[in-house]
Order: structure tokens, then C-alpha cells, then sequence
């Protein structure tokens, strides 16, 4: 399988074609830069974005259009974002995109043990905490994981998070995801790091995830790159690659 990478002079693109190339049944035609023309990606069968939240939609647009399979790990897709991407998709059906707020495999672990231990739970607030040069708050990984645990409680037919604050600081409470909080934190020396406080009374229960390389996000990238291609229109998240049930 021939694979293009966008993106491919950055800390995850960069590690992305070494995998590539270290794969025996893949080929790496094609590693585009910030400022490199698009062209050599018509020779690739999938492509890998791993750019920044203002280009991503161009290349994908540019992709769809020339019938490219994506694997996708920018971030910053909310759902105005997924909602063009399926409208461009409509026009080009036998395409596949894979968008995932996090290619990690314990990643997607955690936000689905996030979502099977909420219903359980009075409680639950996210923290996620990244390098400061993370372009957007929250992160995608949190805004997914607010959106899979706001829905397995509204499906347990749970009541609204307790909160009776009154007063405070803007930003004090974090964003609002779906009624779930989450708050960022940045500081140098962090990668990528999340965890899930759950309460009821008289215990917490928190899970935990850390990723300290970004080799880390490396396998999930390569299962979607492999699996891209039989699943056309969009797919987002990793954990509808794996075999989790």
C-alpha cells in the first residue's frame, strides 16, 4: 500500500514515516512538508494528516477530490467540522476518512472505560494537560471523551452533573462539553496526559492515561492506515477499528 504523510516534518508526521517505512507492506511515496506542494500525494493510496487545524480541511478537500483515502490526526473537528467532512464525502462515496481525536491505543482505552464507568457515578470531570505548544483547548481526546461519557449517562438516564456554583472566575468551572467539565492544563515537559475523576459518595474513582513518546500514537495510526480503505465515508474515532467488544 503506497501512504502520503502531511505533516511530515512534525513530532508525530516524522515518527509516522519512520513506521511507514519500517513496514513491510507499506511504502512510503510521498512526505509532505508546511509549505510543499500537494502534487506527489496523488501517488499514495492513503494519506496521513497530521498537520494544523487551519490547513487540515483544505488537504482533506484536496484528498477527497482525487479520490485519497485519510487517516486524520489533526485536531481541533468539532462537529460543524465532521458535518463538511461527511458533505464533501457524499460527493466521493467509495472514500474512506478515519478522523481520531487520539491514536493511542491506552488512549482509547481510557475514554472507553471512561464511558462504561460513568453511569456508575454522581460525578465526573476531565483534566487533560499538554506541551504549551498544543494549538487548541480542550483537546480533541477530551472533547471526545465528555461526548462518549455525556451520552452513556443520558442512555442510564441520569441526572445533569451536581455543580452549585454560584460564583467564580471566568474559566474557573473549565469548558462546558455536553455537560461534562474539562480542564487544560499546559506546561513544558507534558505530552499528552488525561484523567477522569469519577465521584459517588464516599469514593473517587480516576483512570488515568499518559502518553510520554509520541511513538506512543504510532500503531493505532498504522491500523487505521491499513483499515481505511474498506470503510468509506467517515469514521471517527480509533476504538471502531479495534476489537473492543
Amino acid at each position: 500500500m503506497k501512504v502520503g504523510v502531511l505533516g511530515a516534518r512534525g513530532r508525530v508526521g516524522s515518527e509516522v514515516c519512520r513506521a511507514v517505512e519500517r513496514a513491510a507492506d507499506l511504502k512510503l511515496v510521498a512526505a509532505i512538508g508546511s509549505a510543499d506542494p500537494l502534487d506527489s500525494l496523488a501517488l499514495a493510496d492513503v494519506v496521513v494528516d497530521f498537520t494544523r487545524p487551519d490547513v487540515v480541511m483544505d488537504n482533506l478537500r484536496w484528498c477527497i477530490g482525487r479520490g485519497l483515502h485519510c487517516v486524520v490526526g489533526t485536531t481541533g473537528f468539532d462537529r460543524a467540522r465532521l458535518d463538511s467532512l461527511r458533505d464533501a464525502l457524499a460527493e466521493a462515496p467509495d472514500v474512506g476518512v478515519v478522523v481520531a481525536p487520539n491514536f493511542s491505543v491506552g488512549a482509547v482505552l481510557m475514554m472507553r472505560f471512561a464511558a462504561v464507568a460513568s453511569p456508575f457515578y454522581e460525578s465526573v470531570e476531565i483534566v487533560e494537560m499538554h506541551h504549551p505548544d498544543k494549538a487548541d483547548a480542550p483537546s480533541g481526546t477530551s472533547r471526545r471523551t465528555a461526548e462518549m461519557v455525556a451520552a452513556a449517562r443520558r442512555e442510564a438516564g441520569l441526572d445533569a452533573v451536581p455543580d452549585a456554583t454560584s460564583t467564580g472566575l471566568d474559566g474557573a468551572r473549565g469548558a462546558d462539553v455536553d455537560g461534562i467539565h474539562v480542564h487544560s492544563l499546559r506546561a513544558r515537559g507534558l505530552v499528552a496526559h488525561q484523567e477522569v475523576l469519577l465521584g459517588g459518595p464516599g469514593e473517587t474513582l480516576t483512570i488515568r492515561h499518559d502518553s510520554m513518546d509520541r511513538a506512543s500514537f504510532v500503531p493505532g495510526v498504522l491500523v487505521a492506515v491499513h483499515a481505511v480503505r474498506d470503510r468509506p465515508g467517515l469514521t471517527v474515532g480509533l476504538e471502531h477499528l479495534l476489537d473492543l467488544d
